[in-house]
């Protein structure tokens, strides 16, 4: 069955690295992958029935995998927005990038925004004024821009 394994990995080289097309193989290739088998096999030696659960065990685990590993990413941005929650009020110094130079800029974060899944917050100055871009409006850093945190 060299011609299966083939079909299944060809891409065009432009798409994709050749280690990211090896772990992009998941559930949908894999029941690709049974079904040709299971055409093409020969009707006078049908498959062996514990090789037939074997696969389907490995298809039960790479689905609770996949499955694990959607709800472990959403965990991880829930996790996230509630850390940046518990800054608002808080005192924070933050890097920023001044017409590429780096500066420093503290002020007290005032709300939380999640955009992809990722927490922004917005904050004012030491003048009380919220912190804007040159259109007036309210700049978002991200949480990883933090190198300090007051009271």
């Amino acid at each position: 069955m060299p011609n299966t394994i083939a079909a299944l990995t060809t891409q065009p080289a432009s798409t994709k690295p050749s280690s990211q097309v090896e772990s992009q193989l998941g559930a949908d290739a894999f029941l690709k992958l049974l079904t040709t088998e299971l055409q093409n096999q020969d009707p006078t030696k049908p498959m062996d029935d514990t090789q037939s659960v074997s696969q389907l065990a490995q298809f039960s685990a790479l689905q609770a995998q996949t499955t694990l590993s959607t709800q472990f990413a959403s965990f991880q941005s829930n996790f996230g927005v509630m850390q940046s929650a518990a800054l608002v009020g808080r005192n924070v110094t933050v890097n920023t990038t001044d017409n590429n130079t780096g500066s420093t800029l503290t002020g007290k974060v005032t709300s939380i925004a999640v955009q992809n899944g990722q927490p922004y917050f917005t904050m004012t100055g030491t003048d009380g004024k919220p912190v804007v871009d040159g259109s007036g409006q309210p700049l978002l850093f991200a949480t990883t821009q933090i190198v300090g945190i007051g009271s």
